[in-house]
C-alpha cells in the first residue's frame, strides 16, 4: 500500500516523480501528491483520486525544483481527500509516509497543547510537526530526525524535505520498505526498486530501523542505534519493460497470460530433470528433523497455503497448521520445538505476515519464506528462502504470483516427503514429470479465454455468486470467489462442496450462479452429487472440469469450461486459470477498474 519516491537530482524533477508514482500505482491508492524545494519554498501539489487528477493539477500549476518527494496514499487515518493527501508540510518541513503511527493521538495532543496547528486528519502530520518543531528551535535536520524517530511507534517509511536545505533528503524505515537508488550525480528514495527502475538499477535496501541522509556530497546510512553503516548496493535487474502491458488491455490480463512462462521459470529453479529430483536452495537446517509445519499468510497467499497443507499431509504425512497472519499472534499459538514456520507473501513486506514471522522466530521456529521479492524484509529474515520468480506483478489482484507460489509449495512438499522417507525415487520422478507438464497444461487452459469471455454475461448481472470445490479444489473455490469480489465487486463466497447442505444451500435460487470446480478423479462423484443438489433447487451451474468430467456431469449446466486432463498434483495450477479469466472478463463486462480495484492495496504494510 502507498508509494514513495524521492529525487535529489538536476533540473526540474516533478515529471520524473510523477513517472515514479505511475510505476507504484499497482500498490493501490486513493490520492497523490508532489512537493519540491525551489527558491526557499516548499511547493506542493495534491489531488484526490487517480494520478491523472494530479497530472492535471500540475499542468495548471507546474512545479520547479531539483529535489522533491511524491506519494500515492491509501487512506488509513482520515478520508481520501486532498487535505489528507501526502506530502504533509509545515513552514519548514515536508514529508511523505507509508505505514501507520500508532501513537499519533498522544503525540498530536502534545503538539496541539504547544500551539501547533494541524490541517489534516492523518497520523502522518504529527511527524512533520515533530521534525519541524526541532528545526525551528535551531536543531539541524539530521539531529531533528534522529531525535524524533524513537518517539514513533508503529510502522513507517519516511522521505523528508527541508525548506532551508535544498540539497538534503532524509529517509527512514521501520516495518515498511524503503530503498536508496544511486544514479549519475543523483540519488533517489523509493518504496521499491520498481519505482526507481527508469532512474537506476543500483539499489541499496535499508534494513529495519535504518535511516539515511542524502546530500550532493554523498549518502550516509545509519542503523537504529544511530551508528553509520554500509548497506550493499545490488543490481535490481528491473527495467521499464517489466511494467509494459504490451498488447493486453490490462496488467491483470497480461499477468494471467504470463503464467505458463513464469511457472516454467520458477519450476526450472526447483526441478532437476536429468536426475528426476526436486531440489531446494541451501538452508541452515535439516528438513528431516522438522516435526510440524505452521503455514501463515494473507489473502490469495493463504489459499496457496491451504493447497500446500493438502500436499504436505498427503506426500510427507506431516502435521500442518495454517493461520491467516492477522490472527496468528493473537491466538497465542503453541509452537513446539522442531517446527517449521512457513510464510507466503507476494511482496515480502505484508505487515501482518512479517510480524507473525518475527513472533515465530522468537518462539524458536525455523523460518521458510515463499516470496516474489527476494530482497524483501521476509526474504532477508528467512532460514530457507524460496523465491517464486514471477517477476513484477502490477495488477492488485494476484494471479501469476499465486500460481508460482503453488509451484514452489509443490516442490517443498516433495522435498519434505523425501526427507521423511515417504517418497521413493520412482515416486519423486513421477512428481517431477507432472510438475514439468504444468506450464503446457496452463497454456491449454488459456486457450479457452474467448469462450470464457463469451459466458461472462452469465455472471456479470448477478448480485451473489457461489464457488464449490472439494479437497485442494476447495481453496481454489475460495480463491475464485476472492478474485471475483476483488475486481468485479460482486459478492461471492467459496465453500467446501460437502458443506452446502449445512447452511449455504439456503441461498440457492435461479438468480445465483454457482461455479463448480471438479476435475475428474477420486473426489469427482462426491462433488457432482453436491452440484446436483444445487441444480435441484434451481441453481445455475457453471462446471469447470475436464472432458471426462463434463461428459459425465455437464448436462443441465448453463455453461461448462473444459480443462485438460491433469494429475491431481498440478490441477490447482491449471484450474487457477479459468477462475482468474472468469473474474477478469466479468469485471471488464461491468466496467470496473480491473488493475486498481477500489479500496485495495497490493502491499499491505499496516496491520
Amino acid at each position: 500500500m502507498c508509494g514513495i519516491i524521492g529525487i535529489l537530482g538536476h533540473g526540474d524533477v516533478s515529471s520524473r516523480l510523477v513517472d515514479g508514482l505511475r510505476r507504484l500505482e499497482y500498490r493501490g491508492y486513493d490520492s497523490a501528491g508532489v512537493c519540491t524545494v525551489h527558491d526557499g519554498v516548499l511547493d506542493r501539489r495534491r489531488a484526490e483520486g487517480k494520478l491523472n487528477n494530479l497530472v492535471r493539477v500540475l499542468e495548471d500549476a507546474p512545479l520547479a525544483g531539483a529535489i522533491g518527494i511524491a506519494h500515492t496514499r491509501w487512506a488509513t487515518h482520515g478520508a481520501p481527500t486532498t487535505s489528507n493527501a501526502h506530502p504533509h508540510a509545515t513552514g519548514e518541513v515536508a514529508l511523505v509516509h507509508n505505514g501507520i503511527i500508532e501513537n499519533f493521538k498522544p503525540l498530536r495532543d502534545e503538539l496541539m497543547a504547544r500551539g501547533r496547528i494541524f490541517t489534516s486528519e492523518t497520523d502522518t502530520e504529527v511527524v512533520a510537526h515533530l521534525v519541524s518543531e526541532l528545526v525551528e528551535a535551531g536543531k539541524s535536520p539530521k539531529d531533528a530526525v534522529e531525535a524524533i524517530l524513537p518517539r514513533l511507534h508503529g510502522a513507517f517509511a519516511l522521505a523528508i524535505l527541508f525548506r532551508q536545505f535544498p540539497d538534503l533528503l532524509i529517509g527512514a524505515r521501520l516495518g515498511s520498505p524503503l530503498v536508496v537508488g544511486y544514479g549519475e550525480d543523483e540519488t533517489y528514495l523509493g518504496s521499491d526498486a520498481l519505482a526507481l527502475a527508469p532512474l537506476t538499477q543500483r539499489i541499496a535496501y535499508l534494513e529495519e530501523g535504518d535511516w539515511v541522509v542524502i546530500t550532493r556530497d554523498g549518502t550516509q546510512i545509519y542503523d537504529k542505534a544511530n551508528q553509520p553503516v554500509t548497506r550493499e548496493i545490488t543490481i535490481s535487474g528491473i527495467t521499464g519493460l517489466s511494467v509494459d502491458k504490451g498488447n493486453h488491455r490490462h496488467f491483470m490480463q497480461k499477468e494471467i497470460f504470463e503464467q505458463p512462462v513464469v511457472v516454467a521459470q520458477t519450476l526450472k529453479s526447483y526441478l532437476r530433470r536429468l536426475e528426476n529430483q526436486v531440489a531446494l536452495p541451501d538452508m541452515s537446517f535439516d528438513l528431516s528433523e522438522i516435526r510440524r509445519v505452521t503455514i501463515v499468510a494473507c489473502g490469495t497467499s493463504f489459499y496457496a497455503g491451504m493447497v500446500a497443507k493438502y500436499w504436505f499431509e498427503k506426500f510427507a504425512r506431516m502435521p500442518v497448521d495454517i493461520d491467516v497472519a492477522s490472527e496468528f499472534r493473537y491466538r497465542e499459538p503453541v509452537l513446539e520445538p522442531g517446527g517449521l514456520a512457513l510464510f507466503i507473501s507476494q511482496s515480502g513486506e505484508t505487515a501482518d505476515t512479517l510480524a507473525a514471522l518475527r513472533h515465530a522466530r522468537a518462539e524458536g521456529q525455523k523460518i521458510a519464506v515463499v516470496v516474489n521479492v527476494p530482497t524483501s524484509s521476509m526474504a532477508r529474515e528467512a532460514d530457507l528462502l524460496l523465491p517464486t520468480h514471477a517477476g513484477p506483478e502490477i495488477g492488485v489482484a494476484s494471479t501469476k504470483a499465486f500460481t508460482c507460489q503453488l509451484a514452489v509449495l509443490a516442490a517443498l512438499a516433495a522435498n519434505l516427503a523425501r526427507a521423511k522417507g515417504r517418497l521413493t525415487a520412482e515416486e519423486e520422478a513421477e512428481i517431477v514429470a507432472h510438475l514439468a507438464e504444468a506450464p503446457e497444461a496452463m497454456n491449454h487452459a488459456l486457450g479457452h479465454d474467448e469462450e470464457i469471455q463469451a459466458m461472462a454475461h452469465l455472471v456479470s448481472g448477478a448480485r451473489d455468486v457461489l464457488y464449490l470445490g472439494r479437497g485442494p479444489d476447495y481453496p481454489m473455490a475460495l480463491e475464485g470467489a476472492l478474485k471475483l469480489k476483488e475486481i468485479s465487486y460482486i459478492h461471492a463466497e467459496g465453500y467446501a462442496a460437502g458443506e452446502m447442505k449445512h447452511g449455504p444451500i439456503a441461498l440457492i435460487d435461479e438468480s445465483v450462479p454457482v461455479i463448480v470446480i471438479a476435475p475428474s478423479g477420486p473426489l469427482f462423484e462426491k462433488t457432482v452429487s453436491n452440484m446436483q443438489e444445487v441444480q435441484a433447487r434451481g441453481g445455475k451451474v457453471i462446471l469447470i472440469s475436464d472432458k471426462e468430467g463434463i461428459a459425465l456431469a455437464g448436462e443441465g449446466c448453463i455453461a461448462t469450461i473444459e480443462m485438460p486432463r491433469v494429475h491431481p498434483l498440478i490441477a490447482p495450477l491449471v484450474y487457477a486459470v479459468p477462475v482468474q479469466l472468469l473474474a477478469y472478463h466479468v469485471a471488464v463486462a461491468k466496467g470496473t477498474d480491473v488493475d486498481q480495484p477500489r479500496n485495495l492495496a497490493k502491499s499491505v504494510t499496516v496491520e
